[in-house]
């Protein structure tokens, strides 16, 4: 998800006016942020004693994450070069849930119609006896659930919309089970939580025993609220997405990663392949996550049906403004879908996409799937941009930008960069954000500044701002010195997650590139990235590769950045004085004269 300077989600929401009131205030931050980073080849030194945790809290050790398959346990005593290239690539992930799917939408009612089958694999060690199920649309039932009761307004936008969106699982049977009926042994709402019903717990009547598969037929029916956040309608423009049942994560012990739907963090989900077979009227042109392997029309309706493998989420849009756009970069196959008199944009999203495609796959591994595609929302539905799910991403901007503004090659990089920083590596992103979005907006910054150099943000006759800049001023907006490295329900308020998940994790990174050298923090970077696609590292899997190419000091001050709350000091180590004289002799330099060790130096 794309934060712009202050940095918030709405990047391309704003007026003009507020754009530029917030590019002032980012230009009179940089004198500020300027004193908190060192310049290029000064070593960090964190030195006396950490200020004190507010009450109640303390700062949390390096996390030990659950271990679970397919990932392991601890990081390996070694990645080693061979991760510096794509020859170790794995070619697929292991498939752990897996959808086939139907979906009929009613454009006059926004409800879908939903069926289907749920593959489903017991990766633990240990036999399990219930399922765990995110309903996420349940978030926009009423203004009780726990996301439109955040004091923090619903969502990064901020609006709760008017129009009410759920999903009511109608059919839930298990065909290893003997068919039986699933919802009778359903919880009716989230755990401690009556209010909500985002996170639902299925008992199950038998045991699933470790590495055994259990196939589930599912019915339900989703409706759609007016767009509040990412998902949603607005007249008869539609994105769908967290719009289906969809399994949490088993960890290796037998203990589910489950989790309700929070104003402020976003998902996880095990890898597996998808079958989605879409039922919109004649009129709608649909952009959907995978392949197109069906398209027919029949009785005044469009059937699509798309395939994608290795990923852990689908999503899918409708409307009939759409223009269409398709042209292949670096062997994918690209489509970009836009509003009309919207071309400028269109060529600022190809020239962004042309050059990162190539150098995100060389940087930090290959993109594995066959397509993408590009959503830029209509202006009244900006609520639904700014956003990334496998093989789809959403940008957004006014119909007009002027040549000075990068606002549309910036969300169209971030976004993209996603597919790696959470979709190949497949991070925690309720827990862990910063693996997410943090070190996706330092892989935004190195693109940006590679393509567009100082001018990477604005372009003037007499003014450049680059992305690093304003990073830095972001970062230190915030005003306080908080831990970066958790989880994001933790976080007070999204200008603080802004400030330091997206913001502050790019700056450390952007600082170990200044001391360490870039090109070192980005080969450690893709050893990481390459070495754990498809197997949900956290953060000490992060911290051990930094290491490994870095070394200790990096990784000691890089933890400390992330995890604790400290001061970082300049440190003077010795100080001495000596007196400076000519040297004594005869010279013949300008005539041949002789320098005594009295005179004056």
């Amino acid at each position: 998800m794309q934060h712009h300077t202050a940095p918030d989600r709405a990047r391309q929401r704003t007026t003009r006016k507020a754009w530029w009131l917030e590019l002032a205030l980012g230009v009179a931050s940089l004198c500020l942020a300027a004193s908190l980073f060192q310049t290029a080849g000064e070593r960090l030194s964190v030195t006396g004693e950490a200020p004190p945790s507010p009450p109640g809290q303390a700062d949390p050790p390096l996390p030990v994450e659950p271990s679970r398959t397919p990932h392991p346990d601890a990081p390996p005593r070694e990645i080693g070069p061979r991760f510096d290239s794509d020859s170790a690539l794995p070619e697929h992930a292991q498939e752990v849930a897996s959808y086939w799917l139907k979906a009929k939408l009613d454009s006059d009612t926004h409800r879908i119609s939903g069926s289907g089958r749920i593959k489903w694999t017991n990766t633990s060690d240990v036999a399990v006896r219930q399922l765990w199920f995110h309903l996420y649309l349940n978030a926009f039932k009423n203004a009780d659930t726990v996301f439109l009761r955040s004091p923090f307004g619903a969502g990064r936008s901020g609006d709760k919309g008017e129009k009410w969106g759920y999903i009511d699982l109608k059919q839930l049977k298990a065909v290893e089970l003997g068919g039986v009926d699933l919802l009778k042994n359903a919880a009716k709402h989230s755990p401690d939580d009556p209010k909500d019903e985002t996170d639902i717990r299925v008992d199950l009547p038998n045991e699933i025993a470790a590495g055994a598969t259990l196939t589930l037929e599912v019915e339900w029916e989703s409706q759609l609220p007016q767009i509040v956040e990412r998902t949603g309608y607005l007249s008869d423009y539609h994105f769908v997405a967290q719009w289906f049942p969809k399994l949490a994560v088993l960890e290796r012990d037998g203990t589910w990663r489950h989790f309700t739907f929070q104003a402020q963090s976003e998902f996880y989900a095990d890898y597996g392949n998808y079958d989605v077979t879409l039922d919109v009227p004649e009129r709608f042109v649909v952009g959907a996550s995978g392949e197109t392997i069906e398209h027919r029309v029949e009785g005044g309706r469009l059937i699509q049906r798309q395939r994608v493998a290795d990923v852990h989420d689908f999503a899918w849009t409708a409307w009939p403004g759409f223009q269409q756009h398709a042209e292949t970069i670096d062997g994918v196959a690209v489509k970009v879908l836009y509003p009309p008199a919207h071309e400028r944009n269109l060529a600022d999203t190809l020239d962004a996409l042309r050059f990162a495609l190539p150098h995100f796959g060389k940087h930090y591994g290959r993109y594995p799937y066959k397509t993408l595609t590009v959503v830029h929302p209509p202006a009244y539905a900006a609520n639904s941009g700014g956003m990334e799910y496998p093989t789809l991403i959403t940008t957004g901007g006014n119909w007009y930008n002027g040549y000075w503004n990068r606002g549309v090659p910036g969300v169209t990089i971030h976004e993209l960069g996603h597919q790696w920083f959470y979709g190949l590596v497949g991070t925690d992103e309720h827990n862990w954000p910063f693996l997410d979005e943090g070190l996706n907006s330092y892989a935004e910054l190195v693109a940006m500044e590679e393509r567009y150099g100082q001018s990477a943000l604005v372009s003037l006759p007499s003014l450049s701002i680059n992305r690093s800049s304003v990073m830095r001023a972001a970062a230190a907006s915030y005003g306080e010195d908080d831990i970066v490295g958790r989880p994001a329900a933790a976080f007070p308020n999204f200008r603080a997650m802004g400030a330091l998940v997206y913001a502050r994790t790019a700056t450390i990174m952007d600082t170990l590139s200044r001391v360490y050298g870039r090109a070192n923090v980005e080969r450690a970077l893709g050893r990481y990235t390459r070495y754990y696609r498809f197997k949900h590292p956290g953060p000490r899997h992060f911290i051990a590769a930094m290491r490994e190419v870095l070394g200790d000091e990096a990784s000691q001050n890089l933890e400390r950045a992330l995890f604790e709350r400290g001061r970082v000091d300049y440190v003077i180590r010795s100080v001495d004085s000596r007196k400076t004289q000519k040297p004594a002799g005869v010279f013949d330099d300008g005539g041949r004269h002789t320098v005594s060790t009295e005179d004056p130096p």
